[in-house]
């Protein structure tokens, strides 16, 4: 039986892949909340969208549970609610715009993992690293502007910093059951800036009790 105390389901596969920052929001947050793995695909008709995430904030009222789907809908919602995300509409933005350029890097990886054709996959993974690399110049700048304290806005944790590391745990550990050494290829263009983030967020308090699918990054970048 459902505990009462828990406010939020997170619904994924069981692994790190685009629930991840999810998962560290509601961890920072300090809400309770569990993870369900539905069985795929026969409870795909079941989702949203036939999609996962799913996020199910539970009624406390008697009314319907609220129930949203897509990745990066779920994250600024869950960063909106909890004060990860600033309330003036060009602050957020300025983060949310970096969450966007995160996106684009993931869907030319998905392309190319997916793709059939030679030519086309080294085509398409020539496009992943170009844009992995403006993605890694936009957030050291944004370092580095902010003073070099490992977090891109302000002085405490933030939905940017959280996709930052969401997104590098996953394509540094988890991408590598489709190109083994991708991380190989990643790390020497890490930036000291980054990877100051990373340790940053990895240990900030908020998310102490939070153990990722695929263990420390830090350990990762450290090697």
């Amino acid at each position: 039986m459902l505990s009462s105390k828990v406010v939020y389901i997170l619904r994924y596969f069981d692994s790190t892949g685009l629930a991840e920052s999810s998962r560290i929001l509601l961890t920072a947050a300090g809400v309770e909340w569990i993870e369900e793995h539905p069985e795929w695909p026969q409870e795909k008709p079941n989702q949203p969208h036939g999609r996962m995430p799913v996020l199910i904030e539970k009624s406390t009222d008697g009314s319907p549970d609220f129930v949203i789907c897509e990745s990066s809908n779920i994250e600024r919602y869950l960063a909106r609610t909890y004060g990860f995300l600033p309330v003036d509409f060009k602050q957020a933005a300025l983060q949310e715009q970096v969450r966007d350029l995160i996106s684009d890097v993931n869907g030319l990886f998905t392309s190319y993992v997916y793709c059939q054709n030679a030519n086309d996959r080294a085509m398409l993974f020539a496009k992943f690293e170009s844009l992995l690399d403006t993605l890694i110049e936009t957030q050291t700048a944004l370092l580095k502007d902010n003073g070099s304290t490992g977090r891109m806005f302000g002085n405490s944790l933030s939905y940017a910093d959280i996709v930052a590391y969401g997104f590098y745990i996953n394509i540094l550990i988890n991408a590598a059951q489709f190109k083994p050494d991708i991380a190989n290829l990643i790390k020497p263009k890490l930036t000291p800036e980054l990877v100051k983030l990373i340790s940053t967020v990895e240990f900030d308090p908020l998310i102490e009790k939070h153990k990722s699918k695929d263990g420390s990054l830090v350990a990762v970048v450290s090697v």
